[in-house]
């Protein structure tokens, strides 16, 4: 099986090292085209094996799958190129959520599917969001999420989640990160404590509160029971927090859905040249 990438910005080599690192796949079993040639010479000279391409169009030639990692808006100048040199067993693969698979349905006439990466799966850890167009047949689905499985844990969505999905799993990672970011930046400010112990303290802790949830049988609400005695200084804290944060979420969520509704436009506008019908995502 051969894997293709068009793009190798941040996402894109981040999958890939993933999988080489992982495991899931050997370098010569890579393939991948970028508009920034540097960036492949660096993945081929950390992998030998790993073959650059000299355009798109020879990446979705020698593929089996292809993930398209490139911005919303470089997504007609792909499409536009590689449209004719596709083959309908080929599975293309976006790693961009405002480019519908729908979209990608009428511009290309390969298998299509939808999968969101994130960050954490650099670390073979975290979730990657699942989605499938009509053509894509049960055999193919389970080829991309045993694939996904070796750095993720694939997670199939409905379409119409892709945003808060992607809040949650893709975009989490730098909220909570800010989060924390903050509270050392205070910490440090307030206390004194040497920076380094206090961003040492809070990513222990972030992962000894990740296992708890995910392998402790913890759920969110027990596990602030557990730590919240009433009357005691974190539940105080916690009231703090719940009073200073109230809205938010709400707002953060309005922001994340109104950048998505914009570049959704005008990956349309692009495609198509006006706003399609289809459902809200």
């Amino acid at each position: 099986m051969k894997v293709g990438f068009i793009g190798t910005g941040s996402m894109g080599s981040t999958i890939i090292e993933a999988l080489l690192q992982s495991g899931a796949l050997e370098s010569s079993q890579l393939i991948a085209s970028n508009r920034s040639k540097h960036k492949i010479q660096q993945l081929a000279a950390q992998y030998p094996g790993f073959q650059l391409a000299s355009s798109n169009v020879e990446t979705v030639q020698e593929s089996d799958i292809v993930f398209i990692c490139v911005k919303p808006l470089e997504f007609k100048t792909v499409l536009d190129e590689i449209a004719p040199f596709v083959r309908p067993e080929l599975i293309a693969v976006s790693i961009t959520s405002p480019v519908l698979i729908s979209h990608l349905e009428q511009q290309l006439t390969c298998k299509i599917a939808k999968i969101i990466p994130s960050i954490t799966n650099y670390v073979w850890s975290g979730a990657s969001l699942c989605m499938y167009g009509s053509r894509i047949l049960t055999e193919d689905r389970l080829l991309l999420e045993q694939l996904m499985m070796s750095i993720s844990r694939p997670v199939q969505v409905p379409e119409q989640f892709t945003r808060i999905t992607s809040d949650i799993s893709s975009c989490g990672p730098a909220f909570i990160a800010f989060f924390v970011q903050k509270w050392v930046d205070a910490a440090v400010e307030v206390t004194g404590i040497e920076r380094k112990d206090a961003e040492r303290l809070a990513s222990e802790m972030l992962l000894g509160t990740g296992k708890l949830l995910t392998e402790g049988g913890f759920t969110l609400e027990h596990l602030k029971q557990r730590v919240a005695v009433p009357g005691g200084i974190t539940a105080e804290a916690l009231r703090l927090l719940d009073d200073e944060l109230e809205g938010v979420f709400q707002q953060l969520i309005q922001v994340t859905h109104a950048k998505y509704e914009e570049d959704l436009h005008k990956v349309e506008f692009q495609l198509f040249g006006e706003e399609l019908n289809r459902p809200q995502c």
